[in-house]
């Protein structure tokens, strides 16, 4: 049976976001319908013994119709990757089940023993603790955390001939630091080392590829999902970085199984022709608030990169693609843990505003204390060191109610601080 697909190649890089994943779509179903099949086969079969040797050794394979085992290649699941390759102007891309299997396994494929990564201080906290703890003590690969914001640290942190890749996130959870990706891309391959971006926190507006990066990864239970219901993640770079990942022989996507499950891809791919505009929602809501906020109380410590005192306001804005905000995270320092707990009772319990969740990317806004939470697997001195304080409060800005209702609330609830 031959399938309609489009080649999601290195040219979606000339794309903006929107038009490659509405190209991206064009895959139909198993009888022509309009959304693409279910493929739910664990296992696939051979039209020979022949075919089935050679789809082992590399000879044939996804794009003859071959496939082996759903834990190397699903079609469904990769016609999903063809959709978020096409979002990021990537040349393929691998769905996981979820964001930390997909970093997980980039490092473990661009890192041999005895390896060096250059990261960010401050991360994700499950990434922070990879680095830290897990790759060093199981893989002997070793990290040197920097001020990404510092591009001479950056570059005298890399040792030639053993750092292998610079780690960091477009926009840094939780404190909201932009990255210089054109910048820091030059740096890296001047001295031979890939660098892979995080993008989690700004799909559609930002582009890490398109501005130099070599991979990007995602938790897609984020804001790709946009219900808080799902947990999963991707791979996106060139093929010749992910196809030695998916390797049957050898990869880590297919040694250690991080796989995807094709009923949930399925599910994923329907929501992504939305993503555009939920993104905007999500900014445009975030930046109403926080310029409220200001007004409101011009001493409230608000972090966001779309107010022009954020210290890469600027870089942000000549980076991003057009029309897509700022970002839909914000943050409010109330200094200290007691006061941060204060403020999301009240904002939780008192007047309905959100709910206290450390996730993201939800309709519904969501808030949590990072030093206490998503963070709270690093030391005094690492959270120190990061930025975060330990009444920091993040706000994932959701887009349901009117504006007026949630600036209500949010009043009620900061008048009874």
């Amino acid at each position: 049976m031959d399938r309609k697909t489009v080649n999601v190649g290195i040219e979606s890089k000339k794309e903006v976001p929107a038009e490659a994943l509405a190209a991206a779509r064009h895959e139909l179903g198993e009888h022509n319908g309009i959304n693409m099949s279910i493929e739910a086969s664990n296992t696939f079969t051979f039209k020979d013994s022949d075919a089935m040797n050679r789809a082992f050794l590399g000879e044939v394979g996804p794009k003859t119709g071959i496939y082996i085992y759903s834990r190397h290649l699903n079609p469904t699941i990769l016609n999903l990757g063809r959709q978020i390759a096409a979002m990021e102007g990537t040349e393929t891309a691998y769905c996981t089940a979820s964001g930390m299997s997909a970093i997980s396994s980039v490092f473990l494929q661009l890192c041999n023993t005895g390896g060096h990564v250059v990261a960010a201080k401050t991360l994700y906290g499950g990434t922070h603790a990879l680095l830290t703890h897990f790759l060093p003590q199981k893989c002997n690969i070793t990290t040197t955390f920097v001020d990404i914001v510092d591009l001479e640290e950056v570059d005298k942190a890399m040792i030639e001939g053993k750092t292998s890749v610079l780690y960091f996130e477009s926009i840094s959870n939780p404190t909201l630091i932009v990255a210089n990706i054109p910048e820091l891309s030059k740096i890296a391959h001047a001295k031979g080392v890939k660098v892979v971006v995080d993008n989690t926190f700004a799909p559609m507006i930002l582009s890490p590829a398109k501005l130099g990066a070599d991979v990007v990864v995602h938790s897609i239970s984020k804001y790709i999902s946009g219900e808080a219901d799902i947990i999963a993640g991707a791979v996106c770079g060139p093929a010749d970085i992910v196809d030695q990942m998916r390797d049957p022989h050898e990869g880590p996507l297919m040694l250690l199984g991080p796989t995807m499950n094709p009923k949930l891809a399925f599910e994923i791919s329907g929501r992504i022709p939305h993503l555009s505009m939920r993104m905007k929602k999500h900014c445009k809501r975030a930046m109403k608030y926080v310029t409220k906020m200001k007004e409101l109380d011009p001493n409230l410590d608000v972090l966001y990169p779309g107010l022009k005192e954020h210290p890469q306001h600027s870089l942000l804005k000549s980076m991003s693609n057009k029309d897509y905000g700022f970002g839909g995270v914000f943050c409010i320092d109330m200094k200290t843990e007691v006061l941060a707990y204060r403020l999301m009772d009240k904002l939780q319990n008192s007047t309905k505003f959100g709910f206290m969740g450390v996730s993201l990317g939800y309709y519904e806004t969501l808030m949590s204390c990072s030093s206490s939470s998503t963070n709270s697997m690093l030391d005094n001195k690492e959270k120190e060191s990061a930025g975060i304080s330990p009444g920091l409060v993040r706000f994932s800005v959701g887009y349901v109610g009117t504006f007026e209702q949630k600036w209500s609330q949010f009043t009620k609830a900061y008048s009874e601080m």
